[in-house]
């Protein structure tokens, strides 16, 4: 994990890496996504027209079973009483945003969150980044951004998959 390298971090433990000022570890790309419609209401597990569109009152998500171990793990450091701040260091970018907060918001982790933004993945650019980084709010835009885009995603993808699945059979 080239973070915890750069930064002389090396305690390997399961499903992170423990230092004297930092633990790391890492969501596994899409940790959490937004629940499939049977989640909402178990009508949805037969595709009917009739059904459509499908529009959530209130957003669900879920973990898949094959995650379920490391979001776990990443729940109880966000929980550590050791753990003062938490540092969303996913990659740059609206994703990145989307995949760290997700799992924020989920665990229910209150504590202040620090954003790392880097363009270079070289060890002087990773250690400066984390000698500089950002109030997590400064970030609230591009989480809105890629939250608005993930829920119309879902809503096209969900609907019209299934529109046209039942149109044409």
């Amino acid at each position: 994990f080239a973070y915890a390298a750069a930064l002389g971090v090396k305690g390997k433990r399961d499903g992170y890496i423990e230092g004297k000022d930092y633990l790391f570890s890492w969501c596994l790309g899409h940790l959490i996504e937004m629940a499939p419609p049977e989640d909402y209401d178990k009508k949805y597990a037969v595709w009917r027209r009739d059904d459509l569109p499908i529009i959530p009152a209130k957003w669900k998500y879920v973990v898949s079973k094959e995650k379920q171990a490391q979001f776990n793990i990443l729940s109880g450091l966000m929980h550590r009483e050791d753990v003062t701040e938490v540092i969303n260091a996913c990659d740059a970018g609206r994703e990145g945003e989307l995949i760290f907060r997700d799992l924020y918001y989920l665990v229910g982790c209150g504590k202040p969150m620090k954003r790392l933004w880097l363009s270079s993945m070289e060890e002087d650019a990773i250690r400066e980044g984390f000698q500089n980084l950002h109030d997590g709010a400064e970030y609230d835009g591009l989480y809105k951004a890629a939250l608005c885009r993930a829920k119309a995603d879902w809503l096209v993808g969900m609907n019209a998959t299934r529109l046209f699945s039942v149109l044409y059979h």
